[in-house]
């Protein structure tokens, strides 16, 4: 359904150091960059989705959405919080720290973060298990 998504910034430079680990950690590797936006996906299937960040194509300043999120979905409660870490130390803001959110189901395991430029990302595990 998803074919990728893109989100704003202010400095794309910035804006790779903040995802190039976190694409790491995801097994996504950098498919493209430019001078005006980088990408990230699976380089031997250009139909599996991809993530990008650039400068906005019609040369005004990017602007975050009220409501707009990115999920990712991770595999383990343990790359979440390695996720949630990385995103901070990369100079993400914390929106929700890893944990269980059992309102959302009872193996839905999630962590919330601002990129740099205030983008709003989630990463999420859907069958985590009970919390405890």
């Amino acid at each position: 359904m998803i074919g990728y998504t893109m989100v704003g910034t202010a400095d794309l430079n910035r804006a790779e150091q903040f995802y190039d680990p976190l694409m790491a950690l995801l097994g996504q590797e950098r498919c493209f960059s430019d001078e005006q936006f980088a990408s990230w996906g699976r380089k031997d299937d250009d139909r599996a989705p991809r993530f990008f960040t650039g400068y906005p194509f019609d040369g005004n300043s990017a602007s975050v959405g009220n409501g707009a999120m990115t999920a990712f979905l991770i595999e383990s409660p343990e790359v979440i919080d390695r996720m949630f870490e990385i995103a901070l130390e990369r100079g993400g803001q914390d929106e929700g720290k890893p944990g269980f959110r059992p309102q959302y189901g009872e193996g839905f395991y999630a962590a919330y973060v601002r990129d740099p430029d205030g983008n709003k990302l989630a990463f999420v595990c859907y069958d985590a298990g009970k919390p405890a």
